[in-house]
């Protein structure tokens, strides 16, 4: 069996930037060799069981040489796998994808090309500079400002002066200095302006806008990291009226989200929309029990309960396939009235046809326990299908009715997981974190187990209810709770804490 390669680009950072192609492709790979400039939010499509092969290309430093990685790709691809080769940005621009196609079209190996959004283009927009603009330019320019050690530029300054537009300079922050002075030897005049831009569409982004004559000494004076790259244009004088992304709330702010595997987060979408970067970690995974004895018998005798009770949104999404598994439709719920804890339960059901019929004000599992007491009249049964760790406070709040018959059931366990691609401790270690949200006690457990060493006290955990500040809180942690356990009331948590309204731990 042949397998087959794709040269996919992975975009600036942002995840938001990467094509829905390429996240297709990226959730059927087996195979993963990546680059180090590939964005984190990216890394972490990647699917769980895919074999990971980091190859750390970043200026100056290669984990792999370029023709060990070309080998790599066809090795894999001849032992039948389907192999994604990530490159950060798009595979044909600076990124030598041309150069991995040479030895898989002498190998006849199968192949397409997935392309991605360049950070020549993509990281001026995010820091307000539009590359091209009729007023001031009518051309664009795309230059590596890389060279190879011990050898001469091979620019030709003089006939990107005289043909005027644009400039971008990718992988040339290092060189700088050279590359200002080229053009101002080559008759650029010395107030054209000029931008260095860091780490565009990440929380790091910054710009540094100045003119030709003065953008290197402007830039050692303020500082900046790779990778970066250079405007030089007319434009770049737009930077500061144009400027969008650093006015949202949120802005410059990294944010870790935790969250069960299977789970698309809504809150990490909303904290990315108010202008964070977000780290999502899969800190947890949803692992169905078998649907046999306990759980089987439960399905197959619904109708003698009156409530169906769920408790998270992953136990109606393990409820809806263990009915699939059984070959049972919504028809054997006539009978039941649902309940659930939280609006993302009930959008979940919702995501099923159903509705709940019963819903506390508040999401804690005691407030579920005493609504559904207060629904009850006597000799109901109702049924829990939740996780095999799910609070003991729901089923203390039912016992305290008479009459009422809770069947707990454990449909499902949550087990806890490592990130292999992203070092999370060194993250906090570094302070590239500024909070951690968490919307379960589960999640914290997951988290801890994930970062195994990690000082729990360099982290400022922003929680969504008291269960889950009390699991945080017994590490060691610095404590942010939101007003009431909700995911719109989170987002305004973190927005009040990057605007300095509030600065107590709770």
């Amino acid at each position: 069996m042949q397998g087959k390669v794709y040269l996919v680009g992975a975009g600036p950072s942002d995840p938001g930037l990467f094509t829905r192609r390429g996240e297709e492709i990226l959730k059927r790979a087996e195979v993963v060799v990546y680059d180090a400039l590939v964005g984190q939010g990216v890394l972490g499509m990647i699917p769980r069981e895919a074999k990971l092969i980091n190859v750390g290309k970043r200026a100056s430093h290669h984990t792999m040489k370029q023709e060990e990685i070309n080998r790599v790709l066809v090795r894999e691809a001849k032992a039948g796998r389907l192999v994604v080769r990530l490159k950060g940005g798009d595979p044909f621009l600076f990124g030598r994808g041309g150069e991995e196609l040479e030895l898989l079209v002498k190998e006849q190996i199968p192949f397409e090309v997935v392309p991605g959004v360049t950070s020549a283009l993509s990281v001026p927009a995010y820091c307000g500079i539009p590359v091209t603009h009729r007023d001031y330019c009518s051309s664009l320019h795309i230059v590596t400002g890389h060279k190879r050690a011990e050898k001469e530029y091979d620019i030709d300054f003089e006939a990107l002066v005289r043909i005027g537009g644009t400039l971008v300079f990718l992988m040339g922050v290092t060189a700088l200095e050279d590359i200002c002075e080229g053009l101002l030897a080559a008759g650029m005049r010395a107030d054209m302006p000029a931008a260095v831009l860091q780490k565009g569409t990440t929380a790091a982004q910054k710009k540094i806008v100045a003119t030709v004559a003065d953008l290197a000494e402007e830039v050692r004076r303020q500082g900046v990291e790779t990778p970066a790259i250079i405007v030089v244009g007319e434009v770049c004088g737009l930077a500061e009226a144009f400027s969008w992304q650093e006015k949202k709330p949120l802005f410059g702010k990294k944010i870790l989200v935790t969250r069960p595997r299977e789970l698309i987060s809504e809150m990490a979408a909303r904290l990315r929309e108010q202008g964070a970067e977000v780290l999502e970690l899969p800190a947890i995974r949803i692992a169905p029990r078998e649907c046999a004895g306990e759980i089987q018998d439960a399905l197959e005798h619904l109708s003698a309960f009156d409530w169906l009770a769920f408790t998270s949104p992953s136990g109606v999404r393990v409820f809806f396939e263990d009915m699939k598994k059984c070959r049972m439709d919504v028809r054997r719920l006539a009978s039941l009235k649902l309940a659930v804890l939280g609006s993302g339960t009930k959008k979940e059901l919702e995501k099923y046809g159903c509705y709940a019929d019963l819903m506390p004000q508040q999401a804690y599992a005691e407030e579920l326990g005493r609504a559904l007491a207060k629904e009850c009249r006597g000799g109901e049964k109702i049924l829990l299908f939740r996780a095999a760790a799910g609070s003991t406070e729901l089923v203390e709040e039912l016992k305290k009715t008479p009459g009422i018959t809770a069947v707990d059931l454990a449909a499902y366990d949550t087990v806890y997981e490592m990130s292999p691609l992203i070092d999370v401790r060194a993250e906090f270690e570094n302070g590239q974190i500024d909070y951690a949200v968490f919307t379960s006690a589960s999640t914290v457990k997951g988290f801890k187990e994930s970062v195994l060493g990690l000082d729990f006290a360099k982290v400022r955990a922003v929680c969504i209810g008291r269960k889950t500040r009390a699991a945080a809180e017994e590490l060691g942690m610095e404590t942010f709770m939101a007003e009431e356990p909700s995911m719109e009331a989170v987002v305004r948590l973190v927005e009040e804490l990057a605007r300095g309204k509030r600065k107590e731990a709770l």
